[in-house]
């Protein structure tokens, strides 16, 4: 059987791969075509996939060239934005594949009880890994949602469900709130039609329903008026306006209506 640490790498490397297969069907004009992210066309995308996948492999190899490189004109937004936006659509692409492929080769080596350093509090190996598939997962639906191509969604999703759980005293204290001692169950129907459920029977603030709707919403990718979740309780509802499954400052997520059919899918 394998370990859960060996079961997110395979996980991260077959996320890489269905995304793969969207980006290969790609015309160049798709590439400029603008996403849901303002001011980020879905070359922007890729390339913020390729430039995280990089340097989360060089957290990896060596932890005190990443920790150096933090802030360094290469690894901010506008040095590699500009860098993919300068590319040609094969060139960008075979970025992302060198990264992505790279980071699962580095992956596997990494020893699960590391203490892995990233932007913000050190990580386990298992959630540092997990944080990468919910990158290619959530960002690869950015491009999912604009050029017409599917990429279904699957059980993988557990890991970003999962996150999304953990991450809940992160999404208030991100926002200098007092995080809600409140406790939440969350039940969600997996692609697959499994059910996971997260937290006590007797909880009486819930959030349930697909769980393709619920990683969509802790990723900031809707807005939970655009999704068949069922949210019962303050709490819950509280949660799921401020819900941020990934590091860094608040994000804006989504406008309700913005995605306004999925809400009656």
């Amino acid at each position: 059987m394998p370990t859960l640490f060996e079961e997110v790498v395979e996980d991260l490397a077959e996320e890489h791969g269905a995304l793969d297969r969207v980006l290969e069907q790609l015309t160049p004009h798709q590439y400029d075509l603008p996403t849901h992210a303002p001011g980020w066309a879905v070359r922007d995308q890729i390339a913020h996939l390729a430039q995280l996948d990089e340097v989360a492999t060089l957290a990896i190899r060596n932890p005190d060239a990443f920790r150096s490189s933090i802030g360094q004109p290469a690894t901010a937004e506008p040095g590699y934005l500009a860098k993919g936006r300068a590319m040609e659509p094969s060139e960008l692409l075979a970025w992302w594949r060198r990264a992505s492929s790279g980071l699962v080769a580095a992956a596997r080596t990494l020893q699960p009880s590391a203490r892995m350093p990233w932007y913000g509090p050190e990580m386990s190996g298992v959630s540092f890994i997990t944080a990468r598939l919910m990158e290619a997962w959530s960002h690869g639906l950015d491009v999912v949602d604009v050029v017409g191509i599917e990429r279904p969604d699957s059980d993988r999703l557990r890991h970003v469900a999962f996150l999304g759980v953990r991450t809940r005293p992160f999404s208030y204290v991100n926002r200098k709130m007092e995080p809600s001692r409140v406790p939440v169950r969350v039940s969600l129907t997996a692609p697959s039609g499994a059910i996971w459920e997260l937290g006590d029977e007797s909880d009486e603030n819930v959030v349930a329903g697909p769980a393709t709707d619920f990683c969509r919403v802790v990723t900031q990718r809707r807005h939970v008026a655009d999704t068949r979740l069922e949210i019962r309780g303050a709490a819950a509802e509280e949660w799921m306006g401020i819900a941020q499954a990934f590091a860094g400052p608040p994000g804006r997520g989504r406008e309700a209506g913005e995605f306004a059919t999925e809400a009656t899918g």
